[in-house]
């Protein structure tokens, strides 16, 4: 009995020995586990495409589509978010090839736009371009975008080429293959759209160039109208963009032309019906859609000097006789207004979409430039943190 009593302080102490080392152990886990840093958010980031455009004889139909569904592609665009929550900078940049009137010695081959936040300008190239027969060199013209556009050298970037066409992707003479893989490396996604039967398309390697540079390979029916919806709201949205027009004050050599310009893109986008004039109206509400280089509006935001340095003689008539701080209330002014504008129409939107997706029967969609383009911008943008919520 005694030996048993002597034993138990013994057994005690053994097992708050073992306790006190394992509760160690765990503890040392803890404190001597690597602690990995957590990544943050980048910053101003940006979405960057390039749209390759075949122009030869039998793309009358995707040049339409294009036409036609611009402002809901930049719409979508304008949607994003960056991982901060912040909105990305939009630049978009065409080209056309396999046309028949561009030189033979660069490839039949043209830079209609490089890379810019001009919406106008790319609306009014793209209404500029014209079909003709001729030879379709996809690699020449995929490699000749990658050299001549200024591309982000960011890994959080968005960057994407998306070229479009019906002929087979192996023609010409500088590979497919080789301007993919520089593609890659330059971290820019090359989406393959071809234009008819889609086991066609992966025949004549289309999809190979896709998957070369971690793009994606879609076909579309090319000779398909755009169909809209008409909604209760296009006619009120239709008006306040009558009246944002009003907002813009343009300044410099060039200015009061681009206000006409932007004027012409409007009657443009409204030649394919109202609904789609509906669509630029939402882009115009957009930060997308920037005139900073000719509407003082814009541009003050930027750099308030040039309200009091922009010359009198290329400002509108009723701002000519101005004083420096007269200009200033009167740019603020519009400011004011434009903001209540813009507010107005995106409100109107929701309403809008709502009506639209509960009236659309989303047959055969995916069939329509717009909506490839659209489908394959979510897939990589979500990889880089953008979101759509």
């Amino acid at each position: 009995m005694k030996t048993r009593n002597k034993m138990i302080p013994r057994i005690v102490k053994l097992v708050f020995v073992m306790f006190a080392v394992i509760i160690g152990t765990g503890f040392k886990s803890i404190h001597t586990e690597k602690c990995l840093p957590v990544k943050s958010p980048a910053k101003d980031q940006r979405i960057m495409l390039a749209l390759l455009l075949d122009t030869s004889n039998s793309m009358d139909g995707l040049i339409d589509q294009a036409k036609s569904q611009l402002w809901k592609i930049v719409n979508e665009l304008a949607a994003a978010k960056c991982g901060d929550g912040s909105r990305p900078s939009i630049k978009i940049a065409l080209y056309e090839y396999g046309n028949d009137g561009l030189p033979s010695s660069e490839g039949y081959i043209r830079q209609v736009s490089g890379l810019t936040d001009d919406l106008d300008l790319i609306s009014e190239k793209l209404f500029a371009l014209s079909t003709n027969g001729g030879n379709e060199f996809c690699g020449q013209v995929i490699k000749t975008s990658l050299n001549q556009l200024s591309w982000s050298t960011s890994p959080a970037d968005l960057k994407m080429i998306f070229i479009a066409g019906n002929e087979p992707f192996t023609q010409g003479s500088v590979s497919y293959r080789l301007a993919c893989g520089v593609a890659k490396e330059k971290g820019v996604v090359v989406n393959t759209i071809f234009c008819g039967n889609f086991d066609e398309g992966m025949r004549t390697s289309w999809k190979d160039g896709a998957d070369i540079a971690g793009g994606s390979y879609m076909s579309i029916e090319q000779n398909r109208k755009t169909v809209y919806i008409a909604t209760p709201y296009d006619d009120q949205i239709a008006s306040c963009n009558e009246r944002l027009n009003k907002t813009y004050l343009y300044y410099g050599a060039s200015g009061e032309q681009k206000k006409a310009a932007q004027a012409t893109q409007d009657r443009n986008a409204e030649s394919y019906g109202q609904a789609n004039k509906v669509e630029r109206a939402v882009s115009k509400s957009s930060h997308a859609y920037k005139n900073s280089s000719w509407d003082l509006v814009d541009a003050a935001k930027e750099d308030e000097e040039i309200i009091a340095s922009a010359p009198a003689q290329e400002l509108p008539p009723e701002m000519q006789g101005m004083s420096t701080e007269q200009r200033t209330k009167y740019v603020a002014q519009k400011a004011e207004e434009r903001k209540k504008i813009q507010n107005e129409i995106q409100a109107l939107n929701k309403k809008r979409q709502e009506y639209i997706a509960s009236h659309s029967t989303n047959e055969n969609d995916d069939s329509m430039l717009d909506a490839a383009m659209i489908k394959a911008i979510r897939e990589k943008a979500r990889a880089l943190n953008f979101d759509w919520k």
